[in-house]
This record gives C-alpha cells, structure tokens and sequence, in this order.
C-alpha cells in the first residue's frame, strides 16, 4: 500500500445516473477522505450498488464527475458473480501480488542482461541504475511476507492448508467470493468498496473479517444489512434516497435515530411552507380584480417565483402491521430424518444423522459454505433423496421453502403484482398488497416488470411469494442477504409470532437471537450437532467444547505418557526429549539468530549505500556509481536469500516444537 495518502481521495461532484428511464441519483455530490469508514444507507434499488460500479470505474455516470489522485487504487468486492478456474487456489491468490513478483521477474532478467555488457561501457551503468531503482521499488512491498501475509488471509476466510492446491474451479459460488476477498485485501488498495461483503460467510470468518476491516489503513465504502458490522466499523452515513443524498456524522444506529428527527424538521418545514404558499395563493385569487391591491399581489406572485421549495417529505419506511395467517394445524413431529447419508462424489456431508423438528420449533442452521446445509433443507422436504436413511414429513405437514435461487426462476416479463398474485392463495391473496408494502413496494412500484429489478428487490419479491403459500413449516434458505434493515425487521417480528415450525439458514446474528430456540451447526470435520439455544448461546457454548477438547487432549498426553511407565523409563523418555532440544532444535534456534543478526546487519549496510548513492560526490563518479550500485545489487540478493532462510527457519522450529 502506498505510505502517504493524498488529502482527498474520491471527489464526486454533481453526480447523474440514470437506469433506463429512472433517475437514480440527481446532483450527487460527496468526498471520501483517507481513512475513513462510511457506510451506505438506503432502501434495496436505491441506487448503491450502482454507484460503487460508477466510483470502481465499471459504469460510465450520466453527468457529473469523480475525481481521484493517479496514484489512488480502488478495489471492489461485488455482491456475486465472481468465478475463477483452472489456477490453484495459492497460485490464484499470488497474483494479488503481480506487481512484486512482476518486479522480481524483471529484476531477474535484466541481472542476466548485465552478465554480457562490458562494465566500462554506458549501457552497463544505464541498465545498473535501472536495476537499482527497481530494487528500491520491491523493497517498498516487502516480498518475504508474501507467503505469510496469504496464508494468514485464506484461513482467517475459512480455508484450509489442504485447499491451497485445489483448482478455483472446485469451490462453489460462496467460496469464490471469499478468493476475490482475499485476492483485494491482500492487495490493499486506497480505497475498499464492499457490498455485502459477509452475506457468503460463515460466523467464524465473519468476526475475522470485521477485526481485520477495523485495523485497515485505507478507506473503506461499505454497502451492508449487518448492523453489528456497521455500527462497530462505520463512523459515517450516507444515505441515499429519491435521488439525494443526506451524510449523518455516526455510524447506522445513530442514522437511523437522526434521520428520523430530521424528517421530522423537514415535514414541519414543508408544511409550514404549503401553508404560507396556500395563504399568498388565496391572496392573490382574491385581489387579483382589485386594483387597489394590485402591487400587493403582483409582489405575492414575485415572492412565489422566488421561493425555494422544501422537498416534499419522504414516507416512513415500512408497514409494521404484517402477520403470517394463521397456519393448518400439523401433528407434533413435523419432519424426521433416519440414519441419513449424504456424498458428492468424495464429498462426504454426513452419514448416520438423525434429526427431528417439532410442532412451533424454531431453528437456527449454521455452518461454513459446502458443509451442507443446503443440502439437508432439500432432504428434510424430500426435494433431494439421502443416499441412505429414511426421510419423513409429519401429518399435514405444509412446507414452503426459501432458497437464493428462486429469485432466478421469476418471470421477467411479469409485473411484481402479476407475480406475486399468481403465488398466493385464495385466502393470502388480500395480503398480498400489505405484504409487498411490507417489503417497500409501493403504490406504482407494484406495477414495475420482474426484469428491470435489481438483484435485492428480485430476492424480495421471491421472498413475499413464498410468504403468502398457506404453510404450517417454513425452511428460509438466506432469507436475509438482500433485504432492508426495515425489511428485516417486519419479518423478524412476523417470524416471532409465527406459531408453525421454521428453519434458517442464516448468519445474520442480529436477526437470528431474538428468533431462534434452537441451533443446528454443520461442519466438514464432525457430525451435525444441535445445540439448545440461539446463536449467542450456541457461540458460547461451541468455543468452551473446543478449549475443553484441547484441555483434554493435553491431559490425555499426559496421561498416555506417564501410564504403564516407571521412574526408570520416564528418565529414559525424558533424557530422549531433552536429547532431541540440544540436537534438533538447539541448533536451528542458533542458525535463526545468526540469519537474524546477518539480516539486520546487510539491512543497515544496504541503508548506508541507498545514501551514498543519492550523494552528489557518488552520483558524479561513473566508477563510484557504478561500484555502490553492483554492491547494492547483491546485497538486496543477499537480504532476499536472508529472509527466505529465516522464513523457512521459522517453520521448522515451530515444527519441532510442536513434536516436543
């Protein structure tokens, strides 16, 4: 990352797009300074997605203009559609470091030029000073942490050591966002633009994510329903709605407060000017015959002209009222499954799991990407056959399932209204217009075409459909990955009161807690696990197994080792252990401290010939220049053969260590 930020980093000023014939934003003008955090407010279709395209350089704005310095780098992280093959996973994340290893090539090369030019000639002490100058370059990027600094992003992310050498190909949609997320952190532009950066995360790797966002030291534009997200990262709010753009000097929490008092000055505002404007209008109706008043309503009719209006105030977010009709009743058990099995190929889910839900049971399903919870949602509803087991609904059982692709199988030449009628029940269909209300379609937005939707309010209209089928057991696959914080909200409290049974697959932990009884966690290394709670519980309770099983594996070392043995044999195992320090790790801790010191020791002297290089006295001298540049050369091979070793020292002693 480079060292020294510029003041400003993003200047947008007067700012149009326009999508089709809808204006998204009108006049928009906002700057991003270094450093900073600013999260993106505003309704789904709003328009911020779109502009972080425009600020990313991907779509061209309609008028107006964005402003950066040359040297600014901007990254993006878009909501889906990313998919990489036919590289490994490590080689695929190296190239996050192209310009370094760019450099290395080229230095590499030219090195090999300077073997056949006569070191009294010009083109020698050219292309000496031209290598001189690139090592100056990669020295700014610090090529020894390479190695390091990708292997703490990818398992900070959730991957494993044995998925370095897969093919990118093999990893599924959510695991390919989290390899262009690492491939942008590791590359650590100027500016980070993020949607929805934790709706393909798992819990675990999402607490990584928001340690590693909040130590960041560029600025960072966020697009996110993650309130915990923005309200611990974000210390600004720009909120976008009916083409404006209103800034609040907090995080969301505090947006949402402000912006509620703010509408409420701008409706007594706007009020009080309709009633000024309508007192000077029946004025002027009035006296408009009277000559004796003529001026006075020819001044009237001026101060009308001359008025700045008070936009007319927005209207509030979301209707609070929506509730689930009530569902047919079901037998107590409502699904089951026996023994169950599942494989792809030589991915292997689970086998033996036994699961049963009950009448008004509330479940949480959690787990990393591919650990199959996807998969177990469409066997409990028989969508998909176990490969051994027995699968069973309960009496009258009425399911409705909710996964992310439903969003895709809409038709795009239907009206939402059209298609969300054509889901609905006789007895729901009422609801219909309150529940897409609900979900912020309203009045003419109910009669738009299902294909010029954004990705959210498609995901939104999916959802309301699935709503409104008369069901006594909902399976809610990410229902929350594209909705509004309001949106949220209605659904949450009308999940609350629900008195059927629900399952959700979901990592939204704000949405979840208050909802939730229970916890059902997939994860690749051991069968699935219910725990008797919500996520917070399941959280605690889940990270004081694994410091217990760690207690316990230690003192089951212990034990092995001091069982069965006498006094005699224990000195024996002992004298062996301490025998292994002074030959194996004794002497590499000596050769690490000597690498260390020699390191140290070529940096200082590399330091010292940087000076003399840029000296008057040196720079002057052909030979001088030419001697300090060669010795420059192979110290910097010197340091990069220094840092290898101390890199590969360092694992080795850590190795040993663990065997001791």
């Amino acid at each position: 990352m480079t060292s020294a930020f510029c003041a400003l980093l993003i200047s947008i000023q007067s700012l149009r797009v326009e999508f089709g014939a809808r204006t998204l934003f009108e006049e928009l003008c906002f700057a991003v300074q270094p450093k900073e955090r600013i999260a993106f407010a505003g309704h789904n279709g709003a328009g911020k997605s779109t502009l972080m395209k425009c600020i990313a350089g991907m779509i061209e704005p309609s008028g107006g203009r964005i402003s950066k310095p040359k040297d600014c780098r901007i990254g993006y992280l878009p909501q889906e559609g990313i998919h990489v093959k036919g590289r490994a996973l490590w080689q695929e994340t190296e190239t996050a470091f192209g310009e370094t290893l760019e450099l290395q090539r080229r230095i590499e090369r030219m090195s090999g030029e300077l073997q056949k030019l006569d070191p009294r000639s010009s083109p020698y002490a050219e292309l000496l000073e031209d290598i001189g100058d690139l090592e100056l370059k990669l020295d700014d990027f610090d090529p020894a942490k390479m190695k390091p600094r990708i292997e703490s992003v990818l398992k900070g992310l959730g991957f494993q050591d044995k998925d370095f050498t897969r093919d990118c190909g093999e990893f599924s949609g959510g695991w390919q966002m989290r390899i262009a997320m690492a491939k942008l952190f590791l590359q650590q532009p100027e500016v980070l633009l993020l949607d929805e950066p934790t709706n393909h995360l798992d819990i675990g790797s999402q607490v990584w994510v928001e340690q590693y966002l909040h130590e960041y030291s560029g600025a960072i534009l966020l697009i996110s329903h993650d309130r915990a997200l923005l309200d611990g990262l974000c210390t600004r709010t720009i909120a976008f709605a009916s083409g404006r753009a209103e800034e609040y000097a907090g995080n969301f929490s505090y947006f949402e407060k402000a912006s509620v008092e703010r509408r409420a000055i701008q409706r007594k505002q706007y009020e009080s000017q309709q009633r000024e404007i309508a007192e000077h209008k029946r004025f002027i109706s009035r006296f408009r015959a009277t000559a004796s008043k003529a001026s006075l309503v020819q001044s009237r009719i001026k101060m009308l002209e001359k008025m700045e209006l008070f936009p007319a105030p927005e209207q509030d977010d979301a209707v609070m009222n929506f509730k689930f009709p009530k569902p047919p009743a079901s037998g107590h058990c409502v699904a089951k499954l026996e023994a169950v099995s599942k494989s792809y190929g030589p991915i292997h889910l689970f086998s033996g799991f036994d699961f049963e839900i009950n009448r008004g049971e509330k479940f949480a399903i959690v787990g990393p990407n591919g650990a199959g919870k996807s998969t177990f949602c469409r066997l409990i509803t028989g969508q998909e056959q176990p490969d051994a087991g027995a699968q069973q609904l309960g009496h009258k059982v009425a399911c409705s399932f909710f996964s992310q692709n439903h969003a895709d199988e809409l038709d795009p030449n239907r009206t939402i209204l059209e298609t969300v009628e054509a889901e609905a029940s006789r007895e729901s269909a009422p609801e219909a217009r309150n529940l897409l209300g609900c979900f912020l379609f309203r009045g003419d937005d109910v009669f738009k075409k299902v294909g010029v939707l954004s990705g959210g309010e498609r995901s939104r209209v999916a959802l309301v459909c699935m709503l409104l089928r008369p069901a006594n057991f909902l399976i809610l696959d990410e229902p929350t990955n594209h909705l509004d914080m309001q949106s949220q909200e209605v659904l949450q409290r009308a999940l609350k009161d629900y008195p059927g049974s629900v399952m959700i697959v979901s990592h939204n932990r704000d949405f979840l807690d208050p909802l939730v009884t229970k916890t059902l966690e997939f994860h690749p290394e051991h069968q699935p696990q219910v725990y008797a709670g919500n996520i917070s519980y399941y959280l605690e309770k889940s990270e004081e197994l694994v410091v217990s099983q760690v207690s316990a594996t230690k003192n089951d070392s212990k034990a092995a080792v001091n069982s069965g043995l006498n006094r005699k044999e224990q000195r024996k195992l002992e004298a062996a252990q301490r025998e292994k320090r002074n030959k194996v790790l004794k002497p590499l801790e000596q050769e690490f401290e000597a690498v260390e010191k020699k390191i140290a020791e070529l940096e200082g002297a590399q330091a010292t010939l940087t000076e003399q290089l840029s000296s008057e006295a040196v720079a002057s001298d052909p030979d001088q220049f030419r001697q300090v540049s060669e010795a420059i050369t192979k110290l910097a091979k010197s340091l990069e053969n220094g840092y290898t070793r101390w890199d590969e020292l360092s694992d080795e002693i850590d190795k040993v260590k663990e065997e001791l």
